[in-house]
């Protein structure tokens, strides 16, 4: 049987959002190794879920044969992509950024397979951060009409605030990056999110208008919910990749709870598992649903923190929703015994541990009734927690119906 088309695969999962050429680019992928590549901003110290969109265009692509160029963005981090923002993103230090993009690297190596030049690490600061700005301007610039820049969706919307000159070089320098991988890499395609377009066209045109060859641009769909709202973030922060931010125990709870509407473009954009089982999964009714985000959790968790890791985060996920209140892998936070010594505000803990933002946050919610100390509701946001409050060594706080965390003592 004849392998399929990856472009096939992404299109038929859902992945594609824009691309130019459409034959074209099928046609090539199907019947060449091709170079392609997708950019990232190196602004924290992990990827997120959000993320994850692109992680598994990669795997799928590189399965199938094609190679993948992670471009970390070194340099184009110190200016800060105006899309999608209201103000001007925060500068951040050289050596802040070499810490983001080596954290970078060491959670994709999970994904995405190196050896033998199967994909390429790129940093964009290896030709960024010495260019000879006249020069830049002279061989760059000349291609780039302003008229036509501003009609581009990531600078209208700042331009009533006010669009800094640092950040209108921003798609000039994206641009640019996609020249250095093409003289570099023979990169033949830019794959990015579909906020990127206007940025990833920009790119597409110079290589096409300065080297006279074709290449390719592609976006691919955004992790958003039934509602268009962008997934990945909850009450108390960011979905992050790390298990020192967000546990294994909170990552695979966030994919077990989303909305049964989301969980058919979840699994399709998320898993590897074959688009029949996923249809099957998901078919009208809902009988399956459960089962269907179970299935979800626990592939997305493996996939990111290990086997072992998604194990212990479904048993203790099915033993908080059976009662028993067992599993090695619920949030947990070590308390100094002297702090229950002296006595702790209800209030302060929430915030301290970081289950709500501010006392009010904390008040709403024990007046609403949704807080639980040790399977018992709190109805005073007065009560002072101290070394009474501890059973069997803990202190079993339940926000809602599906927030755990536990309170250990050292």
């Amino acid at each position: 049987m004849e392998n399929k088309n990856v472009f096939d695969i992404l299109r038929e999962r859902g992945y594609i959002e824009q691309v130019t050429y459409e034959d074209e680019i099928r046609d090539l992928l199907g019947k060449e190794s091709v170079t392609f590549y997708i950019g990232i901003d190196a602004t924290g110290d992990s990827l997120t879920l959000g993320h994850f969109v692109q992680i598994m265009i990669m795997k799928h692509m590189q399965m199938a044969g094609h190679r993948p160029i992670i471009l970390l963005g070194g340099g184009t981090t110190m200016i800060g992509d105006p899309t999608g923002k209201t103000d001007m993103r925060k500068m951040l230090s050289k050596e802040t950024i070499e810490h983001n993009a080596k954290r970078f690297k060491e959670q994709l190596s999970k994904f995405i397979d190196f050896d033998n030049g199967k994909a390429i690490f790129a940093n964009n600061a290896d030709w960024l951060s010495n260019l000879n700005y006249i020069e830049f301007i002279r061989e760059i610039g000349v291609h780039f009409s302003v008229n036509k820049m501003l009609t581009a969706e990531c600078y209208k919307q700042r331009l009533e605030r006010g669009l800094t000159f640092l950040e209108f070089n921003y798609m000039i320098m994206q641009s640019y990056d996609f020249l250095e991988l093409y003289r570099r890499y023979n990169c033949k395609l830019q794959i990015g999110g579909n906020d990127q377009w206007s940025n990833i066209l920009g790119g597409y045109d110079l290589v096409r208008k300065i080297e006279n060859d074709v290449v390719y641009a592609m976006t691919s769909k955004l992790l958003t919910n039934s509602e268009g709202k962008k997934m990945g973030k909850t009450e108390s922060g960011t979905i992050w990749l790390d298990s020192e931010k967000t546990s294994p125990y909170e990552f695979y709870q966030y994919l077990r709870n989303i909305d049964d509407r989301d969980v058919k473009n979840c699994l399709l954009l998320l898993t590897l598992v074959p688009i029949e089982e996923i249809e099957e999964l998901c078919s009208p009714g809902g009988s399956k649903i459960n089962k269907a985000k179970e299935i979800l959790a626990f592939e997305v968790t493996k996939m990111v923190h290990g086997e072992s890791e998604a194990i212990k985060a479904q048993k203790a996920a099915k033993s908080l929703f059976e009662g028993n209140g067992e599993g090695g892998s619920i949030p947990t936070t070590e308390i100094k015994k002297e702090v229950f010594e002296k006595g702790i505000g209800i209030l302060n803990l929430l915030t301290e541990i970081g289950i709500t933002k501010s006392n009010s946050e904390g008040r709403r919610i024990i007046e609403q009734r949704g807080l639980s100390i040790n399977g018992r509701k709190v109805d005073n946001f007065n009560i002072i927690l101290t070394l009474d409050s501890f059973t069997d060594g803990k202190i079993m706080l339940k926000k809602g119906k599906k927030v755990y965390h536990q309170i250990k003592l050292i």
